[in-house]
């Protein structure tokens, strides 16, 4: 991971190909952490467009855009959490520590996905109506990162003795 450059700065066909690449990261963590960024990125626009319709979209749109960067951090973070789990021996201090990292990150992916999904559905229901499919979008996009970091939480959780 420490040779590749930031997720944020690679193309999105670039990420794809280092997804789909026989190599233990990016995977389903990192990806998850992308996804919530995207809808953040989403809720960002819609929120742009939505001042003369819903009080406070300015600051909506710079809550999405804290969380799209935070998110995009969290996807290098998980790659380099995974990969420390996998450098750490089984059963050793330094794979309990890891996993608790590995932990960590996808558990505030989740978090900040519902908070996605949270500005998403009030743009849905109350913004520019001509961005209710990217607001919608963007809540979709959120539930499923949250719904892919949680499960990842629980495999880690029961992967590394935490529970």
């Amino acid at each position: 991971m420490t040779s590749q450059p930031p997720f944020r700065d690679l193309t999105v066909g670039a990420y794809a190909d280092l997804v789909a690449a026989r190599t233990p990261a990016p995977g389903g963590g990192a990806t998850a952490a992308v996804v919530v960024a995207l809808a953040a990125s989403l809720v960002a626009m819609a929120a742009r467009y939505s001042d003369r319709q819903l009080e406070g979209a300015a600051a909506r749109a710079e809550r999405a855009d804290a969380i799209q960067r935070r998110a995009l951090e969290l996807a290098d973070d998980d790659a380099t959490a995974y990969e420390a789990v996998l450098a750490a021996g089984r059963g050793t201090a330094a794979r309990a520590e890891a996993m608790e990292r590995a932990t960590a990150v996808p558990r505030e992916v989740a978090d900040l996905a519902g908070e996605v999904a949270t500005l998403a559905a009030t743009l849905a229901d109350d913004g520019n109506r001509r961005l209710a499919g990217d607001a919608t979008t963007a809540l979709l996009l959120a539930r499923a990162g949250a719904e892919a970091a949680a499960g990842l939480v629980a495999i880690n959780l029961e992967e590394g003795g935490l529970v």
